[in-house]
């Protein structure tokens, strides 16, 4: 065989190489999440793996109590407010940010983007003295306020990117044309960003549906579906947390493929 010829035959082998690393390693971080399901269907009455018989015993659990249901309920208020408030706000910041040119800037945006770089322990520990003061602790309003400050910096980097691969031309042309600031954002920006504002919303919802430390400081007796959760481990384990972890990395699969198939990129104007 000539050289040229065994040069397409190794980018072969160490392509095929590469993606079965990958695979494993892939397999490695997924395999818990394939073992949880099972354990959920077993009709045990601890975590057993393999499942001696299979049941729908512990989702009946999870469906007929009272305290599961009103945690679930909670986390998916407090995470649809978080969605929507956080793109909402988050959509101005990025405009501000993108279009914008004043002082401290910069500055802004720093503040904006602390919280993904706070440890979630010290962000907890902040929301909780200065919500106490506002007594704010132990409400769904208030741990949906802290989710949203705690998601706005993944809002606006999603929001943020897609503004700028749009041309601000047709926007300038809008109010070149008689349209207001407001009324060319409205008409012309939004429409072109939609994908990424859907993807905002969900990726801030997924954020906050799933989020444990903030509810731990600020929700008191409003237990969330997480600290349901984490409680349950505590004192008594049994397969209901299987059931709870699968019905969640469900809805977590749906809102990603939900994301996947809208995108974050632009939507092509005619």
């Amino acid at each position: 065989m000539t050289r040229r010829g065994r040069q397409p035959l190794a980018r072969r082998a160490a392509s095929v190489t590469f993606h079965a690393f990958c695979g494993l390693i892939f397999l490695f971080l997924l395999l818990p999440l394939i073992v949880v399901v099972p354990i959920s269907f077993s009709d045990s009455t601890y975590l057993q793996f393999p499942p001696p018989r299979y049941s729908l015993r512990w989702y009946r659990e999870f469906l007929g109590d009272p305290n599961w249901l009103d945690a679930a309920w909670r986390s998916l208020k407090i995470g649809v407010t978080t969605g929507v408030m956080a793109t909402a706000l988050g959509t101005l910041i990025s405009i501000s940010l993108v279009r914008g040119s004043y002082p401290g800037k910069s500055a802004l945006e720093q503040f904006v983007m602390a919280p993904i770089a706070l440890p979630s322990i010290v962000y907890s520990v902040a929301a909780y003295k200065l919500f106490s003061t506002f007594q704010l602790v132990g409400s769904w309003q208030g741990i949906a306020l802290a989710h949203t400050i705690h998601a706005l910096p993944l809002v606006v980097l999603v929001v943020g990117s897609s503004l700028r691969t749009i041309d601000v031309s047709t926007e300038l042309a809008a109010q070149g044309l008689g349209a207001s600031w407001i009324t060319a954002v409205r008409r012309i920006t939004l429409p072109q960003i939609r994908p990424a504002l859907v993807s905002a919303a969900f990726i801030a919802f997924i954020s906050s549906f799933d989020e444990l430390v903030i509810a731990m400081f600020l929700g008191g007796i409003n237990v969330t579906l997480p600290k349901k959760m984490f409680d349950s481990i505590m004192y008594e384990i049994d397969p209901t947390i299987a059931a709870v972890s699968v019905l969640q990395i469900a809805l977590v699969v749906i809102v990603l493929l939900v994301i996947g198939r809208l995108g974050t990129g632009v939507r092509p104007t005619a």
